[in-house]
């Protein structure tokens, strides 16, 4: 029998109104007429609560809704109670579609690998039914623990902002509306309507580390003192991390060039902030993480040749003096199957055309050589350009208009790097 809430339970709590969910909306604008949205769903309180009050708004302006249901195969419920969440979506006229999880097993890192997982489906499955905006349901409690974890792992001022309201990513933007809502009136909304949610005994597994955070908290309802301050102690990094991106911003366009073949150009003038630079390392090398901040900081004071986070910085040869910023070669990760969307070492898209069959992307390495008297690009980036092969067979390599044959014309590889060195500044919750 799949876990329910006890409609007994009586807590102090009111539900959210069309009203007040639409404030929450304002600051996640622009959304454009008639918008089309996604939500995560769950099946739990939080988001089963987001998916209806999104739906009433987003009607209310000629848009839709798709509720995307996750089944991560990891219980042995988990398949029913997404039927079950599926059920009650398309009872409230909410069109769902189901999401399975097939290649997840217990093991190391389970957590973070199921997030990991959890979130490409979800955003292959916004990007193919073009859906630019996703909602998620974190809220005030999930805003709490999440300082708390930072805190406990000693994450600079940066992590200790926490959830942004806003992820902008190439695509898709990640939208949590509900990150100052305590999750009882979440609860309190589903009760108003009569409405059923699915509990999920994992979030009670003391041996994770959020059932323990959110165990010493005592604040299930998430009205209390502690979460509140946690927070606003939150919203307060987020400030000052949103304003030290858009300086970062600033620095990076006065002073560094960055370039669809996934390089950048410091100029020999410029002496970038550490706080820049390594925003340009972290783009450059597609790492989802920075380079270590005492690296970073010796280097932007005495900017020279030198190798850090998979980046090398090699002197530039051209008329143009300065530095130039490229993949550390024996960094690179390694080849992938060509597909639609798919991601290369974390920086390039397979963003148009279909990649012919039996091809892998992986970098040009020596076969550079044939190019170099054809392209004006320095050999340091021609070698790590993102290249497809049929076995030891070279077929396209899209950013030097090269195609073996006719099946591979109209391919595009794009530079996203998983953060951008000069995106959107953080938006606190």
């Amino acid at each position: 029998m799949l876990p329910e809430h006890n409609a007994a339970m009586t807590e102090q709590s009111g539900s959210i109104d069309p009203a007040e969910f639409a404030a929450l909306m304002v600051p996640l604008a622009p959304f454009g007429r008639a918008p089309r949205l996604a939500a995560g769903v769950s099946g739990g309180a939080d988001s089963m609560a987001l998916a209806i009050l999104a739906d009433g708004w987003v009607r209310g302006y000629g848009g839709s809704l798709l509720a995307l249901v996750v089944d991560h195969g990891l219980r042995p419920n988990s398949a029913a109670e997404a039927a079950v969440t599926i059920a009650r979506l398309t009872a409230l006229g909410i069109p769902a579609r189901l999401l399975s999880l097939t290649d997840l097993h217990r093991g190391p890192a389970l957590a973070q690998r199921a997030r990991d997982a959890r979130y490409a489906a979800l955003r292959a499955a916004c990007v193919e039914a073009g859906i630019p905006h996703l909602l998620l349901a974190h809220h005030a409690g999930d805003q709490a623990e999440t300082v708390l974890m930072r805190r406990g792992s000693h994450s600079g001022p940066a992590g200790l902002a926490a959830m942004p309201l806003v992820v902008e990513q190439s695509q898709l933007r990640l939208l949590r509306p509900l990150l100052g809502v305590p999750p009882a009136r979440l609860r309190g909304t589903l009760r108003a309507r009569g409405v059923g949610w699915v509990v999920d005994p994992s979030n009670a597994d003391l041996r994770a580390l959020r059932p323990r955070l959110r165990a010493a908290l005592a604040d299930p309802d998430g009205t209390g003192p502690d979460v509140a301050a946690l927070c606003q102690a939150a919203r307060q990094a987020g400030i000052a991390r949103g304003a030290q991106e858009a300086k970062t911003a600033w620095d990076l366009a006065r002073r560094a060039a960055v370039h669809p073949e996934g390089f950048a150009l410091l100029s020999s003038a410029a002496c970038l902030p550490p706080t820049a630079l390594g925003a340009l390392i972290q783009a450059v090398s597609g790492s989802p993480f920075p380079p270590p901040s005492r690296s970073v900081t010796a280097l932007a004071a005495a900017p020279r040749p030198a190798t850090l986070g998979g980046v090398r910085l090699v002197a530039a040869r051209r008329r143009e003096a300065g530095l130039l910023l490229v993949r550390e070669e024996r960094a690179i990760g390694p080849p992938v199957p060509a597909g639609p969307g798919i991601v290369w070492d974390g920086r390039f898209r397979l963003a148009a055309g279909t990649a012919p069959t039996g091809t892998t992307i992986a970098a040009l390495g020596s076969d550079a050589a044939r190019f170099r008297r054809i392209s004006g690009l320095p050999s340091a980036v021609l070698r790590t350009l993102p290249a497809l092969r049929r076995g030891n067979s070279l077929v396209a390599v899209p950013h030097l208009d090269y195609c073996s044959s006719d099946d591979c014309d109209g391919l595009r590889m794009v530079f996203t790097p998983r953060r951008p060195a000069a995106g959107a500044p953080f938006r606190p919750g």
